[in-house]
């Protein structure tokens, strides 16, 4: 997810590297392109997790006429939607946007050809999506390809929904996040919970440089009770420098966990936090 008011460039916060500019192209091969060395591999993780929430939620009758819908918070060109509702892996997305003939295609031609691979590739029993992002270029594109039902770039850090994103989560029953826990805050959470109207679930994968205490707490004034196994660990990519190394393991100590195993060995690493009503 691109920063709100990022000018676009590659650059340093906090001590973690950021990858503004690759949220801003029209479609995601500039984004896969830059990833791939780093092994950037969270959302394959969070795949079978997103989708065993999204069926269960669906289960619980909440008195409405039909599904709840997943809002995927910080979901650049659509990838937790597409490894959601069709038969690809994330390995396999990496492979199309990275594939030299794939980068001679036009961004017409590109987006003619994903409606055509993803539409061939959808499963049976579909959720509907909406996408949260503040990258305009990234959700149009995820929008045009099939991938998401509805797109929003309204910046929760900085305002109150737009109408219309108020009008969509009074449809919403699952929130998901991989990777955006280091960008928004409470304040994301707060507006979304508070415009929802049938009781939402919060699946989250943050990394353990991150406290998602805040988090946790406005969750829970909105009668929903986290859960994590802090011993089970998810990879999320490898780090660029040493510098950014440095700066994982001082955020994890500090955070009272121990990068034994994990940040030591030259990778960012993910815990899940899972967000249900005491009572369903």
């Amino acid at each position: 997810m691109a920063r709100p008011g990022s000018d676009g460039t590659e650059g340093v916060e906090g001590g973690k590297s950021r990858f503004d500019d690759i949220y801003g192209r029209p479609d995601p091969r500039a984004y896969f392109r830059r990833l791939a060395p780093l092994e950037y591999e969270i959302p394959h993780h969070a795949q079978p997790v997103f989708r065993q929430a999204a069926t269960e939620r669906a289960a619980l009758d909440d008195g409405c006429a039909h599904g709840p819908a997943v809002l995927d918070v910080c979901c650049s060109y659509g990838i937790n939607a597409a490894l959601l509702n069709h038969d690809v892996t994330l390995a396999e997305m990496h492979e199309r946007y990275t594939y030299p003939g794939t980068q001679t295609m036009s961004t017409d031609e590109l987006t003619a050809s994903d409606k055509e691979f993803y539409a061939a590739r959808r499963r049976p029993d579909p959720v509907p999506v909406f996408g949260l992002d503040v990258s305009a270029p990234a959700v149009q594109y995820a929008l045009e390809v099939g991938l998401l039902d509805a797109a929003f770039t309204d910046d929760l850090e900085q305002g109150s929904p737009s109408p219309r994103l108020s009008r969509a989560l009074a449809e919403v029953g699952l929130i998901t996040l991989t990777g955006g826990g280091s960008y928004i805050t409470a304040r994301t959470f707060t507006a979304l919970l508070d415009g929802a109207r049938r009781p939402v679930w919060v699946s989250a994968f943050v990394l353990r440089t991150v406290s998602y205490q805040p988090i946790e707490r406005t969750l829970a004034v909105h009668g929903l009770n986290t859960t994590v196994d802090v011993s089970r660990t998810y990879p999320q990519r490898l780090f660029t420098d040493e510098r950014e190394q440095h700066y994982a393991i001082a955020a994890v100590r500090a955070l009272g966990g121990d990068p034994t195993g994990c940040e030591e060995n030259g990778r960012f690493y993910s815990l899940h936090y899972e967000s249900r009503p005491d009572t369903p």
